[in-house]
């Protein structure tokens, strides 16, 4: 039986049309801050450089460090 370990950013905006709009970081660096993140967001609203489906994104939603760890029970 094998575990692993998965970690993601999850940032989620707003985007002008009102719809929310993800972006999934894979494997962060281990001592990335809060700050850090918050930055990033807002450095993506500022130079406006990504569209949601219904327009530009226009507000920060929320952002979160997931991990997740998976028990492989049977892999032939």
């Amino acid at each position: 039986m094998a575990v692993s370990t998965r970690k993601v950013i999850r940032m989620t905006f707003m985007d002008s049309g009102g719809d929310r709009y993800t972006i999934t970081v894979q494997n962060p660096r281990p001592d990335v801050t809060e700050q850090q993140i918050l930055n990033v967001m807002d450095l993506i609203l500022q130079k406006n450089i990504i569209q949601g489906r219904s327009g530009d994104l226009i507000s920060k939603v929320d952002a979160r460090i997931v991990e997740t760890t998976t028990n492989d029970i049977y892999n032939p």
